[in-house]
């Protein structure tokens, strides 16, 4: 996760003032079934995060699992788009500065690393694109 993140050019980004949020749109590994990626990731993965929530200073994670429903190709055909995602996991940190203070650390880089290590028996690093943004809200009821 936040391992696999360049920390020197993550404040040029961002503005460091804000809340952060950081994406990650995720692809399970070619030889897992959809179920069996989803389960990984919110039974072991989800609470090996929580674990570590202290020292990355995470405030707040979501995991967003894609649906089997036929709405799904629909959408993807109708605006002719790439094949889906199996999920996309969203991480809260309160300011750029928190973040890298947690990417310069010793603890927060052997948190990470840890995270990445599980997120290589699951997730096909190469085809899931993480980056860091702020929020806008447009709609917020």
């Amino acid at each position: 996760m936040a391992a696999t993140m360049g920390h020197n050019r993550i404040a040029e980004a961002a503005d460091t003032s804000e809340t952060v949020k950081f994406v990650y749109c995720l692809r399970r590994l070619p030889h897992l079934s959809v179920e069996e990626f989803q389960r990984h990731w919110f039974d072991n993965h989800g609470p090996l995060v929580r674990s570590k929530k202290e020292v990355l200073r995470i405030r707040r994670y979501v995991q967003v699992h894609t649906v089997d429903h036929p709405v799904n190709e629909s959408l993807r055909e109708g605006r002719e788009g790439p094949e889906r995602y199996d999920g996309v996991a969203e991480l809260w940190w309160d300011s750029m500065e928190d973040l890298e203070a947690v990417l310069a650390s010793p603890e927060g880089q052997e948190a990470a690393a840890v995270l990445l290590a599980d997120e290589e028996t699951f997730i096909d690093l190469s085809n899931s694109p993480l980056w860091v943004a702020n929020e806008r809200p447009v709609i917020d009821d």
